[in-house]
C-alpha cells in the first residue's frame, strides 16, 4: 500500500536560487549554503503530511545483504581507479569538475573507450560539442570502439530515451549543467534544471545499476557551479586540476561513498591525449649531471602520495635605487619571505642588498609546510655560493625562531627519496620514530640527519659561504 500524502496549506514559498534550498517563509540567509541574499519567493509551498506505507520487502540482517552489486570495475585507467577507490560501482554517480580546458572530457573519453573495450556498452553523451567533434579527438587519442556509442543531446527526454534503447552499462554526460527538462521552467544551468536533470539520472543509474559519469562546470572561485544539493545527490565527487601552462593534471576525491578521499591521481596531457603517471616526479626534478648552486630536493604529499619537487633559488646583486627584489614561482610569496627574514636573522645570511628568486621546476604548486626546509637551504646554497651534496633531499617546517618542526607522513616521503636513489636526507627531529631498540630505522641506502634547527641542517648539508660570494661580488 503506497504512502498517501495530504495537502494542509498553501502558503507563499521561497527558493535559495544558489543551492535550491526552500523555505516556506523569507529568510535573509540560506539556511543549506548560507549565502545571504539568494532567498527569493516562488510561488506557493503545500505543506503535506506522509502516512506511513505497507513493507513489500522487510529489513534484512546486515551480514545477509548481497555485496557483489557494490564491487568495483575498474576502468582501465589506473590512476582514475586509485582515485575512485578500485573502479566504477554499478550504480555509482561521479561528479567530474574542472576548469575549461583542463582535460576532463579527454580522460573520461579515454575512460570509456577503455571500458568499451572490455565488453561495456558505454554511451557517451555530449551537450557542448558536435558528435563530429567528438570523434575527431577520440581518433586522436585512439578511443574508437565499437561499443563506444556516442549522441549529440542537449534534451534529457532524449537523454533518457537513448538510455532505455542501448541499455549501457556506463553513462558518460558531458555536462549535465548543459542538458535541460522541458517539463520545468528555468534555462539548462539553472537551479532548478540541474536538479531536476541530475534527479533523473541518478534515477535511472541506480533502477538500471548503470554507472554514471557527470561533467560539472566550476565557478570563478573554483567551486562547483550550480545548486550544492548536486554534490550531495551524487556518490563521488572528484576535482581535476592542473595550470593550463603545465602537462600534469592532478585528480582528487573531494566525496567519495565507496573509497578514500585523500587519494590523487596524476596525469600527464598532451596531444596525443592523456596518460597516467605512476611516478610524476620526472616532471619536477631537473635531470642535470653536476651540481648546481641553489638547488634543493624536497619531498611532498599530494593526499597520501609523496612527489619529489626541486626548488631553486638564485640570489644577485641588487641593482640598487630601493628595496631588493623578492620574486617567487610555485610558492607562496609570504611564506619565502618568512624563510628569508629567518636566514638573515638567525643565520646571519646576507640578504638585506641582494634580489632574491625561489621557483619550483615545472610549474607546480607547493603550499605544504614542508617545503620550509628545502627552500631555505636552497636560498642558502644560492647565497653561499655552493651546491648541496649531490642526491639529498630535505623537509620539514621551519619556524620563526629558526626551529625545524616535523610533519606528517615522514616515513612515506623517505622510503619514496630512498626508491629513487637519494642516498641522504636532512629532517626534523622525531621523523624516524621510534623503534623497539628506542631509535627508528632509516630507509636502506638512505643516511638521515635528524636536525632540530636551521643552523643544524645548513651543518649538515656543508654550507659555508664563501667571502666572494657577498654581495655578488
Amino acid at each position: 500500500m503506497p504512502a498517501k500524502t495530504t495537502a494542509r496549506s498553501a502558503r507563499p514559498g521561497y527558493r535559495c536560487g544558489e543551492c535550491g534550498w526552500v523555505t516556506a517563509k523569507w529568510v535573509g540567509r540560506c539556511g543549506e549554503c548560507q549565502a545571504w541574499g539568494t532567498v527569493e519567493e516562488v510561488g506557493t509551498a503545500v505543506v503535506r503530511t506522509t502516512a506511513a506505507a505497507t513493507v513489500r520487502e522487510p529489513a534484512r540482517p546486515i551480514a545477509d545483504v548481497d555485496v557483489e552489486a557494490a564491487r568495483a570495475q575498474p576502468t582501465g585507467v589506473d590512476e582514475f581507479d586509485r582515485v575512485l577507490g578500485g573502479g566504477l560501482v554499478p550504480g555509482a554517480v561521479v561528479l567530474l569538475a574542472g576548469e575549461p580546458g583542463v582535460g576532463k572530457s579527454t580522460l573520461l573519453l579515454d575512460a570509456a573507450s577503455r571500458a568499451a573495450a572490455t565488453g561495456r556498452t558505454v554511451l557517451y553523451v555530449t551537450a557542448e560539442e558536435s558528435a563530429a567533434q567528438v570523434r575527431l579527438r577520440a581518433e586522436r587519442i585512439g578511443a574508437l570502439r565499437p561499443r563506444l556509442l556516442l549522441t549529440s543531446e542537449t534534451d534529457l527526454a532524449t537523454v533518457l530515451g537513448h538510455i532505455e534503447h542501448s541499455s549501457p552499462d556506463l553513462l558518460v554526460v558531458d555536462s549535465v549543467q548543459t542538458v535541460a527538462s522541458g517539463s520545468v521552467e528555468g534555462t539548462a544551468g539553472g537551479v532548478t534544471q540541474v536538479r531536476e536533470v541530475a534527479a533523473a539520472l541518478i534515477g535511472a543509474a541506480k533502477r538500471r545499476h548503470m554507472a554514471t559519469l557527470l561533467v560539472g562546470h566550476v565557478t570563478k572561485d573554483g567551486s562547483i557551479a550550480g545548486p550544492r544539493v548536486l554534490e550531495h545527490l551524487v556518490d563521488v565527487v572528484c576535482q581535476f586540476e592542473g595550470e593550463r601552462h603545465s602537462r600534469l593534471r592532478l585528480l582528487r576525491a573531494v566525496k567519495n561513498r565507496y573509497g578514500p578521499t585523500d587519494e590523487v591521481g596524476c596525469f600527464d596531457l598532451t596531444e596525443d591525449g592523456i596518460e597516467g603517471l605512476a611516478d610524476p616526479s620526472g616532471l619536477f626534478v631537473s635531470q642535470r649531471s653536476e651540481a648546481v648552486p641553489g638547488t634543493c630536493i624536497t619531498v611532498t604529499l599530494e593526499g597520501r602520495r609523496p612527489l619529489l619537487a626541486e626548488l631553486q633559488a638564485l640570489v644577485a646583486a641588487s641593482g640598487g635605487g630601493g628595496s631588493p627584489r623578492r620574486v617567487t614561482s610555485g610558492l607562496e610569496g609570504s611564506r619565502v619571505a618568512m624563510l628569508l627574514a629567518v636566514l638573515q636573522r638567525r643565520l646571519g645570511v646576507p640578504l638585506a642588498d641582494r634580489d632574491t628568486y625561489v621557483a619550483t621546476v615545472g610549474g607546480v604548486k607547493l603550499t605544504e609546510p614542508s617545503v620550509d626546509l628545502a627552500a631555505a637551504l636552497a636560498v642558502a646554497s644560492a647565497a653561499a655560493d655552493q651546491p648541496l651534496p649531490s642526491r639529498l633531499v630535505a623537509f620539514g617546517e621551519v619556524g620563526l625562531a629558526g626551529e625545524v618542526r616535523p610533519v606528517t607522513g615522514a616515513p612515506r616521503r623517505l622510503s619514496e627519496a630512498a626508491r629513487l636513489g637519494f642516498t641522504t636526507a636532512i629532517v626534523p627531529v622525531g621523523s624516524l620514530g621510534t623503534g623497539k631498540d628506542g631509535a627508528g630505522k632509516a630507509p636502506a641506502g638512505l643516511v638521515v640527519h635528524e636536525v632540530a634547527t636551521l643552523a643544524d641542517a645548513v651543518r649538515h648539508a656543508r654550507l659555508v659561504e664563501r667571502p666572494s660570494a657577498r654581495g655578488g661580488r
